[in-house]
């Protein structure tokens, strides 16, 4: 019993040596992460929606956040049901697959083996139209609008949001 005593204190006193020594340090360094507020995420998704109604088109924007949860989601008065889930589709997949829907889409046809790309899981959707959302080098989050008659106007519609968010890529 004496034994297990001394042992005790003994790396008691390590212990405690350890942590006053100023040689060792405990510190956490922080990691700040950019954050994709609901208000910028809003603002991204109406200036998305104003630039498709100016051009006569009725879509649905969708923004979700950095874990693929939607964030903002807004359907144009006359837009079909359909392009909710097209919108929010898209958003997940350009925030989970780190780029843009339509790259994927692309990949897909050109090598067989990414078929199965496609059903990862029912949230994915390779059809262009959603971008990821990148700031300070990291990505916050993804944006998706469906429902323009082609790609190249749901991708406009949606660069427009990624300006209002002053993202670091605007995929031109």
């Amino acid at each position: 019993m004496k034994i297990r005593s001394a042992l005790w204190a003994r790396c008691l006193g390590l212990i405690i040596l350890l942590c006053l020594s100023p040689s060792v340090s405990f510190s956490k360094q922080q990691v700040v992460q950019p954050v994709l507020t609901t208000e910028r995420a809003a603002k991204a998704a109406m200036a998305a929606l104003k630039q498709c109604e100016s051009s006569g088109f009725k879509v649905s924007v969708a923004i979700v956040d950095n874990a693929g949860l939607l964030k903002v989601q807004l359907k144009a008065d006359g837009a079909g049901p359909h392009t909710l889930d097209s919108s929010r589709r898209k958003a997940y997949t350009a925030n989970s697959l780190r780029g843009p829907t339509q790259k994927f889409a692309e990949l897909i046809v050109d090598s067989t083996d990414l078929h199965s790309l496609a059903h990862m899981n029912q949230h994915i959707l390779l059809l262009g139209g959603g971008f990821p959302i990148k700031m300070e080098g990291k990505i916050v989050g993804g944006i998706g609008v469906g429902g323009a008659p082609g790609i190249k106007f749901d991708e406009g519609c949606a660069r427009e949001a990624l300006k209002v968010l002053e993202a670091d890529e605007l995929f031109e």
